[in-house]
């Protein structure tokens, strides 16, 4: 299968993958860690994945076997800045929720708006479920805060949100 041009051969940068986490969304999802971030934001999580230099190249096909090896989790993508390799990632997810039916929450410093303007970046968006858009603001940083790093961050509802042209937000009461 290849996909925008992308298949399981093609390669991408990332900087690791956590399992099992339970603060990257709702239930226990796998985490991937891409590398490169354009953002730089102030007191960001992971700084690290900010340089290029920094990531593991690595195949499609071997990212695709270690998050799917454990058959309980779903998935999100992080970073670093996941919407940098988002034809990579789209194939990813597509293949991924047509042999797994995975769920796919994805990260983002870019807010909706920038991404569904960008037709390179609006392609990963049409293959994940909820988005949480926006950089990491240190000045409006709050502890407990379900899912997301500041008070700017919206946990969007990419489907609806696409559905009726305007940010839906996702819901957290359950």
């Amino acid at each position: 299968m290849k996909y925008n041009g992308i298949d399981l051969n093609s390669e991408i940068s990332i900087s690791g993958i956590t399992y099992s986490s339970a603060v990257d969304g709702v239930g226990f999802r796998d985490v991937l860690f891409v590398n490169y971030c354009p953002h730089h934001c102030d007191g960001c999580h992971n700084p690290e994945t900010w340089d290029k230099a920094n990531g593991r190249i690595v195949t499609l096909q071997s990212v695709y076997e270690d998050l799917t090896k454990s058959g309980l989790t779903n998935i999100t993508f992080s970073g670093g800045e996941p919407f940098e390799q988002a034809r990579e990632l789209a194939f990813l997810a597509k293949y991924i929720r047509e042999n797994h039916g995975k769920n796919f929450w994805v990260y983002s410093g870019y807010t909706f708006e920038q991404i569904i303007a960008d037709p390179e970046k609006k392609v990963l968006l049409e293959q994940c479920d909820v988005l949480v858009d926006g950089r990491f603001e240190k000045n409006n940083r709050q502890q407990n805060m379900r899912f997301r790093g500041s008070l700017n961050q919206r946990i969007i509802d990419i489907k609806k949100s696409l559905e009726t042209g305007e940010v839906v937000l996702y819901d957290l009461d359950w």
